[in-house]
């Protein structure tokens, strides 16, 4: 008989996602995946073209990692590159924490967190948000209770997947320093989608906080995996400890370099973008829908029944996401694509 995995491992469910999947043709249209539909930068198709894949790529992904430090005016030393933030949010898991070990999440939000901390045998202890009053975090509640638990971690998605709930920096820096012996790990992977947003890498003063970014995002980079983390040089060092090498791919390398030096592309396309969710949030409205404000490509929408309703935009070639994996049965979340994918699903969801 083989010997069996890790208890801690058994009762994990996987975790739902949004995107695509092998059963959807080319011709269906994902709204449940939040990336910028306006694609990457042209420049990346010639980088791709010269990657000679026959070698292995730079184990650390130090040019990127270097690019990136640059493009946040900090020092290397304080980068890590990741295959996609999802990678280092388990990595954080397996450098911090041990079995018994409390990890506070605010939710709902994005379910990785709470995965990859009970894969090392963590007690999960959420703390919820509720739709009455548009998923606002009771920002005092919330740290007398965290203080009370002292936490081994703390997950802070901002702004939140999926409710788009978006704090402001003086509420960070409050939690941050309510928590000091916590490391706070600030999600900011959407963070490029809300307008006149805040520096989360101004926080790096403070040496007990990890920012995540995600590239697959606002550089529209997903199929490749791209992300990394800031934090003070001892973290970074904690994580590359734990990190294999060769993470990010030669493809993923080259990519990177040439979106990070095309800027003018990623501003445009956000704005276009910003636009875009605009006209299609109020259309939805018009319909006589509930939307929970938000400031990024993405927002909550009441529908009573999801699932049904996600299915029967199916019959349509349209997917959105089922919020029932995060609590929330009378919610789907919808991510803005160009205006005329938006216009085929407000026609979809008036025919309905």
């Amino acid at each position: 008989m083989p010997p069996r995995p890790r208890p801690e491992i058994e009762s994990i469910a996987p975790v739902v996602h949004g995107g695509f999947h092998a059963e959807h043709a080319t011709d269906w249209l994902d709204f449940s995946s939040n990336v910028n539909p306006f694609g990457p930068s042209p420049k990346i198709w010639e980088a791709l073209r010269a990657v000679p894949i026959d070698r292995h790529p730079d184990p650390r992904a130090t040019p990127v990692r270097a690019a990136i430090a640059q493009t946040e005016q900090v020092d290397a030393a304080h980068v890590i590159v990741g295959n996609g933030s999802v990678e280092l949010i388990y990595q954080l898991a397996v450098a911090y924490l041990r079995a018994g070990d409390r990890v506070l999440i605010g939710s709902p939000t994005f379910g990785e967190y709470a995965a990859a901390s009970a894969i090392m045998g963590a007690e999960i202890c959420a703390w919820r948000t509720h739709a009455e009053n548009n998923f606002a975090l009771d920002l005092d509640a919330l740290i007398a209770h965290a203080r009370a638990l002292q936490p081994r971690l703390l997950f802070l998605c901002n702004p939140n997947n999926p409710t788009g709930v978006y704090l402001a920096r003086a509420a960070v820096e409050k939690i941050l320093r309510a928590v000091p012996d916590t490391l706070v790990v600030l999600d900011a992977a959407f963070v490029r989608f809300v307008a006149d947003a805040w520096q989360p890498r101004d926080l790096l003063a403070c040496d007990n906080v990890v920012v995540l970014r995600s590239l697959t995002k606002d550089y529209a980079l997903t199929g490749l995996r791209v992300g990394y983390a800031l934090a003070a040089p001892a973290i970074i060092a904690a994580l590359a400890q734990v990190q294999p090498p060769w993470s990010v791919n030669a493809l993923a390398q080259a990519a990177t370099l040439a979106a990070l030096d095309d800027e003018t592309h990623v501003r445009a396309s956000l704005a276009a973008l910003a636009r875009a969710k605009n006209e299609l949030a109020r259309e939805l409205a018009n319909l006589g829908f509930r939307l929970i404000p938000s400031p990024t490509n993405y927002f909550l929408m009441h529908v009573l029944n999801a699932s049904a309703f996600a299915r029967d935009l199916r019959a349509h070639k349209i997917v959105v996401r089922d919020g029932t994996s995060w609590g929330l049965p009378a919610f789907v979340r919808i991510a803005a694509r160009t205006p005329a994918e938006n216009a085929r699903l407000v026609a979809a969801v008036r025919g309905m």
